[in-house]
């Protein structure tokens, strides 16, 4: 499933942002892959593996399930390319209200240990229509400098999404996103000269097979 595949147009730059997820098993048990990737196309070179996982999923109760892991994390682009693997134990479901969580603990081969969090809410405009808010963040318990990682809170990311049901499998959309850079991080992007936040107008499609 890409529930993500779009093209994000900035003030600086361009990129073609990817996220997608795969499973196989049954209701209890799963293995999954999982990843999240963006390459810069206009205004800029280079681009991130912001996450690829494989995971094993245990369902714990009729909305939850945990899952466990190894996964990898690349930036690329002018400069070195920092790389590092790492361990995830993660929890995935459905909160009150119907809101879809995504939250994940990470440690690296080196020690880092990081957490993200995302969360997200289809609002049914209509039979097709789905207006989708989504609000994600990223803690992290050590500074990572080649990674432009500072400790404590790195960013706050929002979302929002009008995506079209042509069917179920397939449904174009459009939207806006923002992130926004906070503390340590933030201090080092200022150092690097780079802006601490990113507004961005999306057009993409999600898909299903």
């Amino acid at each position: 499933m890409f529930d993500r595949l779009e093209y994000a147009a900035g003030d600086d730059e361009d990129s073609v942002n990817v996220e997608f997820k795969g499973w196989y098993g049954g209701d209890y048990n799963r293995v999954w892959v999982e990843g999240e990737a963006e390459d810069v196309v206009s205004g800029g070179s280079g681009g991130a593996i912001e996450n690829l996982d494989l995971l094993y999923g245990r369902l714990i109760s009729p909305y939850w399930s945990v899952q466990a892991g190894v996964g990898y994390q690349l930036e690329y682009g002018p400069g070195p390319d920092p790389d590092r693997g790492y361990a995830v134990l993660g929890l995935q479901g459905l909160a009150h209200y119907w809101f879809e969580v995504d939250t994940n603990l990470r440690l690296s081969e080196d020690g880092d240990a990081w957490a993200d969090f995302e969360a997200e809410y289809d609002f049914l405009l209509t039979q097709k229509l789905v207006l989708q808010p989504r609000f994600g963040t990223m803690v992290a318990f050590d500074e990572v400098e080649e990674f432009g990682v500072g400790e404590g809170i790195n960013n706050v990311k929002l979302g929002l999404r009008l995506r079209y049901e042509i069917k179920r499998e397939f449904a174009p959309y459009i939207g806006v996103s923002w992130n926004k850079k906070l503390g340590d991080t933030a201090d080092m992007a200022e150092d690097e000269g780079e802006d601490t936040g990113d507004f961005r107008v999306l057009a993409g499609v999600r898909m299903w097979f």
